[in-house]
């Protein structure tokens, strides 16, 4: 097993050379009793009888062992071939990222995809208690099903590591991605795992990494003591929140990252469903013309057709008030407000033009009735004026079809000579319609906000017991905020059971602000 390997290695024929690692050489091959295609790694010929390099040889056997996982390449078996120990892992069949990003940078939303997938793998191992420590897009195979393997446990660490594979000062790790406790030789935790995920991202996203120099001691001195540049500089347009994400996770101290691999993973996921709620909403709202009126936004559309439908009402007589029908209100898709309060928005507008088709025939009508009764008062000074069901028919007879219509017209007319009270009615209806609907929206911000209120204190509390563990203490800073937090939806919620909906929005306003600082500082 020199340099030229030979065509078969045991049961095993050479079908060629994956690459090589720190420690060994990886070959493809195939497995001539079960016909199945491989992977074999071998120590390196030159570092055979190495004894450290052997026990870290047999650890990474160990740990690999240990772990079931459908984003880490599977390890099926180990033996020895010729007095050499190998191990027989699945074949990835695809590409690594890093050989991905020979081709640019990668699409936010599939590196965020990626990325998740990396995740949930750390998450896992983190709870096996194994520690990678070399996490760089290098050792992530991508599948063409876009499906992706963390490979290479070579360099981890378990928590009953023995001390002298891993030797106080040292450095283990690829220098580019290498978190700054690796640098210095510090203790290590999943949090450096963190770290090296974070820039791959960074790198993944811009199509470079964060910190570079002429020689690998520049680089480290970068990881300890260089501000990256925000990712988004580099990258006009990537959002706010990926941004940040980033950020968070290549933050110099261990404290400042996201301290675990879930809190991690949620961030991403957050932008995840907020990126698919827009592909959602936006989707939703296309119309099937193939012209430009296929990006305009479904409650904009509805609203222009019930004007241009009120518009082509045909005039009638002023007896006669034209009949409309409310353009129905597209249905609101599940989970989304938005359209709802749009909806109920476009039926307050339609229902006002209709009162306001009603009153306005209405009041016409009025002025004849009472120029008629003015004449009739004028010829016969005795006689009072003639009641409603005895008024002479009009010069211009009714079409049949709106004589429905007549009924509430003659009940405001007789309430009264002018129309006004119809006119106070309508709009004491749409200023009730607006209020309940403010109120909704109001009361639906703040059950929202109460749901982030909850996984916020959760999240606080799990910080708490972590940090009590290390004899430390949640931030005075951020006590504060959280108590500010709790005082501020309780007095939101208490406004929106009295109906009060300026004192519920200025409180939801507080409590929001209290949220999304609290949420930052969890690298939500």
């Amino acid at each position: 097993m020199g340099d030229q390997p030979a065509k078969k290695i045991g049961d095993y024929e050479i079908l060629g050379i994956l690459g090589a690692g720190g420690m060994g050489r990886v070959y493809k091959v195939r497995n001539s009793i079960t016909d199945r295609v491989e992977a074999m790694k071998v120590l390196l010929p030159d570092l055979q009888g190495h004894e450290e390099v052997a026990a870290r040889f047999l650890r990474e056997i160990k740990v690999l062992a240990a772990l079931n996982h459908p984003n880490i390449a599977k390890l099926l078996t180990a033996l020895t071939i010729d007095n050499q120990l190998v191990m027989i892992m699945e074949y990835v069949e695809g590409q690594s990222l890093s050989s991905r990003l020979n081709n640019g940078p990668i699409p936010v939303p599939d590196a965020l995809s990626y990325l998740d997938q990396v995740l949930e793998a750390l998450s896992y191992a983190h709870h096996q208690h194994v520690i990678h420590r070399d996490i760089k897009p290098a050792n992530m195979m991508l599948t063409p099903a876009g499906n992706v393997k963390l490979m290479d446990f070579g360099i981890a660490r378990t928590e009953d590591e023995p001390s002298k594979l891993t030797a106080p000062g040292s450095t283990l790790g690829s220098m580019s991605y290498m978190s700054p406790e690796q640098v210095t030789g510090a203790a290590t935790d999943e949090r450096s795992d963190l770290y090296s995920l974070g820039i791959s991202l960074y790198e993944m996203v811009t199509g470079e990494k964060p910190f570079q120099g002429e020689s690998n001691f520049s680089i480290m001195a970068a990881h300890i003591n260089q501000a990256p540049t925000p990712p988004m500089d580099l990258l006009p347009g990537l959002p706010n929140k990926v941004n940040e994400i980033i950020l968070t996770s290549i933050a110099k101290s261990p404290a400042q990252r996201f301290q675990s691999a879930d809190a991690f993973r949620y961030a991403v996921k957050q932008v995840l469903q907020s990126t698919q709620d827009e592909k959602t909403f936006v989707q939703g709202s296309q119309d099937s013309s193939p012209l430009g009126a296929a990006a305009t936004p479904a409650y904009v559309r509805s609203t222009a057709a019930a004007a241009t439908a009120r518009n082509k009402i045909p005039v009638t007589p002023p007896t006669a008030p034209a009949v409309t029908q409310p353009m129905p209100i597209p249905p609101t898709q599940s989970g989304n407000n938005r359209g709802l309060y749009m909806g109920f928005g476009a039926l307050v507008l339609v229902a006002v033009l209709i009162a306001a088709g009603i009153y306005i025939p209405g009041h016409k009508k009025a002025s004849a009735a009472e120029e008629s009764g003015r004449q009739e008062t004028i010829s016969q000074p005795s006689q009072p004026s003639l009641p409603e069901k005895a008024e002479p028919k009009a010069a211009v007879p009714v079409p049949s079809e709106v004589k429905p219509a007549e009924a509430p017209i003659k009940k405001l007319e007789t309430k009264s000579a002018n129309s006004t009270p119809a006119v106070a009615t309508a709009n004491n209806n749409s200023e009730i319609a607006a209020a309940k609907a403010e109120l909704d929206a109001i009361e639906h911000e703040i059950d929202q906000l109460t749901g982030r209120a909850a996984a916020v204190n959760s999240g606080l509390e799990n910080l708490q017991r972590q940090q009590a563990a290390s004899g430390f203490g949640l931030r005075g800073d951020m006590a504060s905020k959280q108590a500010s937090m709790n005082l501020n939806l309780s007095k939101a919620g208490n406004a929106i059971q009295h109906n009060d909906v300026a004192r519920a929005k200025k409180y939801a306003e507080m409590t929001s602000a209290d949220v999304e600082a609290l949420e930052k500082f969890l690298g939500r």
